[in-house]
């Protein structure tokens, strides 16, 4: 079965939570590695408003076989009333590296 590797970009609260989700997602197989970016400033619009907000950046290596997974684990577990979860393809990466996100998350 083919499967192609994907990055996951997912906006936390605080690092508290940042953490917390990247170990579940790594425990459940749902990814092979998690970057966990503190002190991102997030600007956006909520409920009519213009919003500014410190948060953490997760950067999540997974495959699409593994995504819906991971999208219910986010979205079940995220304290956002609507959590960012946005997949990205990855086009071009070194051939072992990729194959080790594809094992790690079969």
């Amino acid at each position: 079965m083919s499967s192609k590797e994907l990055v996951v970009l997912c906006t936390c609260p605080d690092g508290e939570t940042a953490r917390r989700l990247a170990g579940e997602v790594v425990e459940a197989r749902l990814a092979a590695c998690v970057n966990i970016v503190p002190g991102v400033t997030s600007v956006f619009y909520w409920e009519g408003e213009a919003q500014a907000e410190t948060e953490c950046l997760l950067v999540i290596k997974t495959s699409d076989f593994a995504y819906t997974r991971l999208e219910g684990l986010l979205v079940e577990r995220h304290p956002y009333e609507l959590p960012e979860v946005i997949a990205v393809g990855i086009e071009k990466g070194l051939s072992g590296f990729l194959d080790w996100i594809r094992e790690e998350t079969r």
